[in-house]
């Protein structure tokens, strides 16, 4: 029986040589490069641009989608506030997902970029919490429409007060994203935030001799009081508080007063308790972080628990600060230290290709 299947081997092989030689493997389809391509939409009536970047994949595939929503402030698509700061956080966000096969969409949000005011030119003033909310709805549902995406395996990606909006946003849309990166999210309330960062910046300002402790201490208390005033509708009064920070905060409570006020209200943990059960989250907080510190995190994550969330959840980024740069970096050095790599791939692993 073996020498007949040899024989029968050999046969075939005569055959196929007879038959015009050795017929080669069919080779494989060549792989679709890596792009980036320039996108707009539309929100409330305001053409908003972005950039879509797609990994290289195979032809035909369809790839998990992540949409990166930027921090507070006019923070473009590429998480700068040109031209002072450039660390071109969200862009190195992109590259890190792409090299697990995740493709993205970041755009310039309200007040940034290409994009720019828009509707709201004629009077900012009027730009609330929740325009940029529907504005990142938006982009979502531009992320979902593109050639290349998995429908099933939509992502959000949040940065500071990016981390909010993706919570606000995976409440609001009909397809639930399948998982939540909150990095270094905006897990208090604004004001509260804003009094901690406050007082941390007088304290090192004493500490270098800028202003002395009596400075320091009336400062901080007038930043409270103004604070309590403003939430309750009262006249507020900035005397006594240092003229820079006084500055910021007759910014806060002035132009942009309408904004200050609807994401104030917001408590993230309530949000997070909305989040669908089974979505996959990834939360960061850097111990060097001096704009979201760890020790503000755990009513957020008792709120992802309590939702049912799976996944990594809380990942400390040991001297990491906000941009998840080593301590003492150059906020302006475009890198992302490897922990907050480790974190990103950790996150896409269900998605990887």
């Amino acid at each position: 029986m073996r020498w007949r299947a040899r024989a029968a081997a050999g046969v075939l092989a005569v055959l196929a040589i007879g038959a015009g030689g050795v017929v080669p493997a069919e080779a494989a389809p060549a792989a679709v490069p890596a792009t980036d391509r320039e996108v707009r939409f539309d929100a409330d009536g305001t053409t908003t641009y972005g950039t879509v970047h797609v990994p290289a994949h195979r032809p035909g595939a369809r790839l998990a989608a992540a949409l990166l929503l930027p921090g507070s402030g006019p923070t473009d698509r590429n998480g700068n506030e040109p031209p002072a700061l450039t660390p071109d956080t969200l862009r190195l966000i992109a590259e890190e997902l792409g090299e697990d096969g995740v493709m993205t969409l970041r755009f310039d949000k309200y007040g940034t970029g290409q994009t720019g005011l828009g509707r709201f030119a004629d009077d900012p003033g009027r730009i609330d919490m929740d325009a940029f909310t529907r504005q990142a709805v938006a982009a979502y549902d531009t992320l979902r429409a593109q050639p290349e995406t998995d429908a099933r395996a939509l992502l959000v990606v949040g940065h500071s007060e990016g981390g909010l909006h993706a919570l606000l946003l995976a409440d609001r849309v009909a397809q639930r994203p399948a998982g939540l990166a909150l990095l270094a999210p905006q897990d208090i309330r604004l004001l509260d935030m804003v009094d901690y960062q406050l007082a941390r910046q007088l304290d090192q300002d004493v500490a270098l001799g800028v202003i002395t402790e009596e400075q320091a201490r009336t400062s901080k208390a007038a930043i409270t009081r103004a604070i309590a005033d403003f939430r309750a509708e009262r006249p507020v009064d900035l005397t006594g508080i240092v003229p820079q920070l006084a500055l910021f905060l007759g910014q806060l409570f002035g132009p942009i007063a309408r904004f200050t006020r609807t994401d104030d209200a917001i408590y993230p943990p309530d949000v997070a308790r909305r989040v669908q059960r089974g979505t996959r989250v990834t939360v960061t907080c850097g111990t060097a972080d001096v704009n979201v510190p760890c020790a503000t995190t755990p009513p957020l994550l008792g709120a992802l628990t309590l939702a049912g969330t799976s996944g990594p959840g809380l990942r400390v980024l040991p001297g990491l600060d906000h941009f998840f740069h080593p301590a003492g970096t150059s906020i302006n050095d475009q890198v992302l230290a490897e922990s907050a790599q480790r974190a990103l791939h950790e996150f896409a692993r269900p998605w990887r290709r």
